[in-house]
């Protein structure tokens, strides 16, 4: 079959054949649908080799994974041929700590490093994906797996993010998403839906802005050394209860936390390299800052049944595989409306 994979450390990935995986004890073969892009991967592509450890390249791209179970190993009983799954993408989890049991692999007190499909495993960007076992499968029931597949990463890892701070943003409160591409624009739809708070989205394009008042945002501010100002205005001087930075560089974490109010919570899910101070002069009193890292199964659960309710708007950008390298080059410069996915089953165009 054809996949989509890094084979060298700081190189461009390339298409190549492997051969079709077959299920193992306690593993799924999981035909593909929708294989979805991350920013992730380009961090990836450029990752020094010497911080690779014994899971480095050659490997198949993509961690959104979704389709459908085409071979269960022997043992596996929960999954038959046929059944519409997404894929948790935490397979460097233990399953058996406190935080796995739980359904929050992504926080596993014993992984040892950041594994998953398309990073470290063969992932996604191909027709057929091994998943190791089958306890990283989610049933989607009637979902469609193309708009499943975005749901398990950019989708969990903005709820994940969340979650922990709803008890802090109390009712008549504002909560400010900075970035409303792929994450941001399901932590618009979260915020919305579970909290009673104002929700102002902020971005550098109008485009984007746009999009989240379609998305459920209450206002919309224009990223720039004026934000933080304006937010604080929409909040009536008393700053946001919660802020959640989707870019996570420097000029965004200065934005976000010039915005929180006394005992606000900043959440940094972006790996845009940035960073703040963290004092008493510059953070106000009582603040908390913190980082969040993907989501784990009780998370994809949650989302796949909001959006099978459709209670969720997914936005996608559809590509077949054989065009994996021009979805990318669309993300990295900014064409993309939603989040890139791509269509591995049945793309017959072989890479030039």
């Amino acid at each position: 079959m054809l996949a989509y994979r890094l084979l060298k450390a700081q190189t461009q990935p390339e298409f190549q054949e492997v051969p079709e995986p077959h299920a193992g004890p306690g593993q799924v073969v999981v035909k593909v649908a929708g294989s979805g892009l991350c920013h992730t991967d380009f961090a990836l592509i450029a990752r020094d080799p010497a911080h690779w450890k014994e899971h480095a390249p050659p490997f198949t791209l993509g961690h959104e994974v979704a389709g459908w179970v085409e071979e269960v190993g022997g043992g596996v009983t929960r999954f038959q041929r046929g059944d519409a799954v997404a894929v948790n993408p935490s397979w460097g989890s233990c399953g058996r700590c406190y935080m796995c049991r739980s359904g929050e692999e992504n926080h596993c007190l014993y992984q040892k490093d950041l594994l998953a499909p398309g990073l470290g495993f063969d992932g996604g960007h191909a027709p057929y994906v091994l998943v190791p076992d089958a306890r990283f499968l989610v049933p989607i029931g009637d979902l469609d797996p193309v708009l499943a597949a975005p749901l398990t990463d950019a989708g969990i890892t903005t709820y994940s993010a969340i979650k922990p701070a709803i008890p802090g943003i109390f009712p008549g409160s504002t909560a400010v998403v900075i970035g409303v591409g792929g994450l941001g624009l399901y932590a618009v739809q979260f915020l919305r839906l579970l909290t009673a708070a104002r929700v102002v989205a902020v971005d550098s394009t109008e485009a984007r802005l746009k999009l989240a008042r379609e998305y459920g945002a209450d206002d919309v501010v224009p990223s720039g050394p004026d934000a933080a100002a304006q937010i604080r205005e929409l909040s009536g001087g008393v700053g946001a209860a919660f802020v959640l930075d989707c870019v996570g560089i420097n000029p965004t974490l200065a934005t976000a936390v010039a915005s929180l109010s006394w005992r606000g919570r900043l959440t940094m899910v972006g790996a845009g390299g940035g960073s703040t101070q963290f004092d008493f002069r510059d953070v106000p009193w009582g603040a908390q800052l913190a980082t969040s890292l993907n989501g784990g199964s009780i998370a994809l659960m949650d989302i796949v049944a909001m959006a099978a309710l459709g209670r969720l708007k997914i936005l996608v950008d559809r590509y077949p595989l054989n065009a994996a390298k021009q979805a990318y080059d669309d993300f990295e410069h900014g064409r993309l409306v939603g989040r890139a996915v791509l269509l591995p089953t049945g793309s017959e165009a072989r890479a030039a």
